[in-house]
């Protein structure tokens, strides 16, 4: 009797007993042999464990040996741009089944499980590794230098690597709302940042861009960004985020000052409201085009310096977003990015690009994903400050799932 017909439930239970014990103690480069271990007693060929590189191009092998994959270009790739399964025909009488590996909304990687061949008791058991390498991946990287090695191709600067410490997952969102984010360059940020938070009834999302490109920039940053977390955790609305950070910045680091956009989506309403302090207004995208104009409001100072610039008070403003509606906020770094001829990438030619990026019905993580990349590939580009994107995407909660994109809800 093969070890698939005498496989029951019990035996089930016991093996990912074992595995969950086992992975709460191991190290992180333990991981594949464990994953192997059990992948052998459900009947399944080698497992392959690959995550995401910083700069999301590259899939990268856990274990030494592992070709590194391209995104753009291979089927595990495919895997992680959809988020979908996806088998390959690897050799006469083998398959691969490559299965994305997610916290949640947030994009780890990849699972590449062979075996001889597919049907659904294979694909749950697939599925039940999956889930067990994503639970272990997320809880130990915050304390593990392994994962980051792994997904670095050259070495961070300081202010990059402090920056870094204090940011949320990449992606967060469920069935309603999705909210996702970039930086770039990616080793060599200095002073933008990015949060955002989940509630069950709201989204909290911001974007910062602090003076300069250096240590001072990131400290400056990191306080705003601890600042606006204080507040919003005691129950704060966006005016009191909004003065909390500028009186830490005027108390800790009165020479400093910091531009941003603080935001808040209502989950049930689609009402999108937000602070604007001295920065780029945010774009709204609406049937895969640009509405022109639909976020701009006047401008108001930046924030550790309201008092210099303005006796007004802060504003708040609200818009009623529709299903399928994205936001899109950003820091100057993108459009300020200088050209071969001497000028900047401009308004028109990033306008250009998001319609490019957003126009193929994909994943937001992968539209952002698709929306950097277009910049920084451009050949006639060239990045001179930091460069940040924070896209949202929303979806009221009795939206059909038909009216959804794959992927979301």
């Amino acid at each position: 009797m093969s070890v698939d017909d005498s496989w029951d439930s019990g035996c089930g239970e016991r093996l990912l007993e074992e595995l969950l014990a086992q992975a709460h103690s191991a190290t992180p480069m333990d991981l594949p042999v464990l994953v192997n271990r059990c992948a052998e007693a459900f009947g399944l060929g080698d497992v392959a464990i690959y995550l995401t590189d910083l700069q999301q191009r590259c899939l990268v092998g856990l274990t030494d040996g592992l070709e590194t994959l391209d995104i753009d270009t291979s089927v595990a790739g495919w895997c992680y741009r959809n988020v979908s399964q996806r088998i390959e025909d690897v050799r006469t009488g083998q398959l691969r089944v490559w299965l994305p590996v997610v916290d949640g909304a947030e994009r780890l990687g990849v699972l590449g499980v062979r075996t001889r061949s597919v049907d659904a008791v294979r694909l749950r058991r697939c599925r039940m590794l999956t889930g067990i390498v994503a639970m272990a991946i997320t809880s130990k990287r915050a304390y593990s230098d392994s994962f980051a090695r792994r997904a670095r191709t050259e070495r961070m600067r300081l202010p990059a690597e402090m920056l870094r410490a204090f940011l949320p997952p990449r992606t967060i969102g469920n069935a309603h709302v999705i909210s996702t984010a970039v930086l770039e360059p990616a080793y060599e940020i200095g002073g933008d940042a990015f949060d955002h938070s989940l509630t069950q009834s709201t989204l909290h999302a911001t974007i910062l861009d602090a003076m300069g490109h250096d240590l001072a920039s990131g400290l400056t940053t990191s306080v705003a960004l601890a600042g606006c977390r204080n507040a919003r955790r005691a129950g704060a609305g966006l005016l009191d985020l909004v003065e909390t950070i500028d009186q830490a910045l005027a108390q800790w680091l009165p020479d400093q000052y910091c531009t941003g956009i603080l935001t808040q989506l209502d989950l049930a309403s689609g009402v999108f409201s937000w602070c604007n302090c001295g920065h780029p207004p945010p774009v709204l995208i609406r049937d895969g085009r640009v509405v022109d104009g639909a976020l701009e409001r006047a401008a108001q100072p930046p924030m550790g310096l309201p008092a210099r610039f303005s006796d007004d008070p802060r504003a708040i403003h609200e818009l009623a977003l529709r299903p399928g509606d994205r936001v899109l906020l950003y820091t100057d770094g993108v459009t300020e990015a200088r050209t071969s001829c001497g000028g900047e990438f401009g308004m028109d030619r990033f306008t250009d690009s998001i319609i490019l990026a957003t126009a193929a019905g994909e994943l937001p993580a992968e539209s952002l994903r698709r929306l950097i990349h277009s910049i920084l590939d451009a050949e006639d580009s060239d990045l001179r400050d930091d460069a940040t994107l924070l896209l949202i995407e929303w979806w009221p909660p009795m939206a059909k799932p038909s009216q959804r994109p794959a992927g979301v809800g």
